[in-house]
């Protein structure tokens, strides 16, 4: 049975920390710096809790002793102090981070570590990166790879439209930082917020604008093998011009703990969420031009004891079939580890991974893409409600 340190006890690292535990087949020790929030966590079997203050040199190394694999969930502004340690230790390191520039360091010590590094283990990035490069290898030649992933309220009650599902710090520094693209085959930076665009699925309405982080390593792997690669947020219809309004016009994102303390006392947290992706691809098979679609829609888990969120649910089940795959020596054992790099067979048929196969709700292929998903329209459940308060007739 193989040790995992978990860092973080948020909403995402108790999720990964809980689900590997259940397993049964590690032994978790989850750790983070604030005691009352790992005593407010629930007791479960294989998992133990451990109080460290990554920030403190050395603390953090001490602790890794003995393990397989340390995961980060923490805050993208202390993934390298957790990375740093588990190179300083010799064990796996996998995180969850969007940021772009923890990433560069991640894979700068990639080349003298002597266990893998596998950063960006999430959704997005995470698990977009892995569909996006295994429908562009079924292509002659490629045109066009359009991302598209959002964590959304399934029934917005606010201007925002907008509900804090996952860290308050990772949404503020997409909305902020820098975006890479390829743009008619050149790698480029395009800003954050900016070449908005509006879709549709099954018969709701979404915006999407560029977002940092979420291509992970992708831009760098299919620079001049593609002439058109961009990733983008998908939000409800209005969010972005909000945002760009408390961004730009007041300055909040030269002041982002103020943003911070603003979106945190003001928006309302939810387990009633909705993931959506939606992955394009064009390019050229057998003399013709075609496009492969992946969508689909993953929905908050209510049941007990597994309740989570749809973010969460998703988000953990990738960096725990990460770990998963790298356990069963199914993906290298040193050096940087691309999520483009781990096979999508394989990550679809893992236990965790299984929350991306289809569900049979929808039309897909033999490689498990899944061309649409039919889902209820988020008005449906305020329909529901309402009903049921009298509001409006049975």
């Amino acid at each position: 049975m193989k040790t995992i340190t978990v860092v973080g006890a948020g909403k995402i690292g108790s999720t990964v920390a809980s689900m590997l535990a259940e397993t049964g087949d590690y032994r978790v020790e989850l750790v983070d710096r604030s005691e009352a929030s790992l005593d407010a966590l629930p007791a479960r079997p294989r998992l133990t809790h451990r109080v460290v203050d990554v920030a403190t040199e050395g603390a953090l190394a001490e602790t890794l002793a003995g393990s397989f694999a340390v995961i980060s969930a923490l805050p993208f502004h202390l993934t390298t102090a957790v990375a740093t340690a588990a190179i300083s230790a010799g064990v796996h390191y996998l995180d969850l981070t969007e940021d772009v520039a923890s990433t560069r360091f991640v894979k700068a010590m990639a080349a003298t570590a002597s266990a893998a590094l596998i950063p960006q283990c999430g959704l997005a990035p995470g698990f977009i990166s892995i569909v996006a490069s295994d429908m562009a290898s079924d292509f002659d030649s490629l045109d066009s790879i359009r991302m598209r992933v959002g964590a959304l309220p399934q029934f917005p009650s606010n201007g925002l439209n907008y509900s804090l599902t996952w860290s308050t710090d990772g949404v503020i520094n997409e909305y902020c930082e820098p975006c890479e693209a390829i743009t008619n085959g050149r790698l480029v930076s395009v800003p954050p917020l900016e070449e908005r665009e509006e879709f549709s699925l099954d018969g709701v309405l979404y915006e999407a604008f560029n977002t940092s982080g979420g291509l992970g390593t992708l831009c760098e792997t299919l620079s001049g093998k593609v002439r058109r690669l961009n990733y983008k947020t998908v939000r409800y219809p209005g969010h972005a011009a909000i945002m760009k309004v408390l961004l730009d016009d007041l300055r909040l994102g030269a002041r982002r703990e103020l943003l911070k303390d603003i979106l945190e006392q003001s928006l309302p947290t939810t387990r009633q969420d909705v993931v959506v992706i939606f992955v394009s691809v064009s390019g050229m098979k057998q003399g013709r031009l075609v496009e492969e679609i992946y969508a689909k829609k993953i929905y908050s888990r209510g049941e007990v004891p597994s309740a989570c969120s749809a973010i969460q649910l998703t988000t953990a089940s990738a960096a725990c079939a990460v770990l998963d795959l790298l356990a069963e020596g199914k993906l290298p054992a040193t050096g940087l580890v691309r999520q483009e790099d781990i096979p999508m067979a394989a990550f679809l048929a893992n236990r965790f991974g299984g929350v991306y196969r289809p569900d049979g709700s929808g039309t897909t292929n033999s490689q498990g893409r899944q061309e649409k998903t039919a889902e209820p329209h988020p008005a449906d459940g305020a329909r529901r409600h309402a009903k049921a308060a009298g509001l409006l007739p049975a």
